[in-house]
């Protein structure tokens, strides 16, 4: 059987809806797991966090942080055109 070795270099984008805290990161690869749209690639060595390849794929839906078993070491930020500003109503 012959082996085969890939090398990827993650796509150039100008959102970047995930942000990791190194300090908080144990590199379990759940968030991995559980992304549904596959932007994120497991780092080859153990303790890393994974490699957010295509970011413009990104769906928000939060998955990534909530299966996150340290709070805080993955961040989602929306882009910024999706986010939300509240404005008191005058009266």
């Amino acid at each position: 059987m012959r082996k085969v070795e890939f090398t990827v270099e993650p796509v150039p984008c100008s959102t970047m809806p995930l942000k990791y805290d190194d300090s908080l990161c144990i590199g379990c690869n759940r968030c991995a797991s559980v992304c549904q749209c596959d932007i994120l690639l497991p780092f080859g060595k153990r303790g890393e966090h994974p490699i957010v390849m295509y970011p413009g794929e990104c769906y928000y839906c939060g998955a990534c942080v909530m299966v996150c078993p340290n709070p805080g070491a993955i961040t989602l930020q929306h882009p910024l055109m999706n986010r939300a500003k509240f404005v008191p109503v005058k009266k």
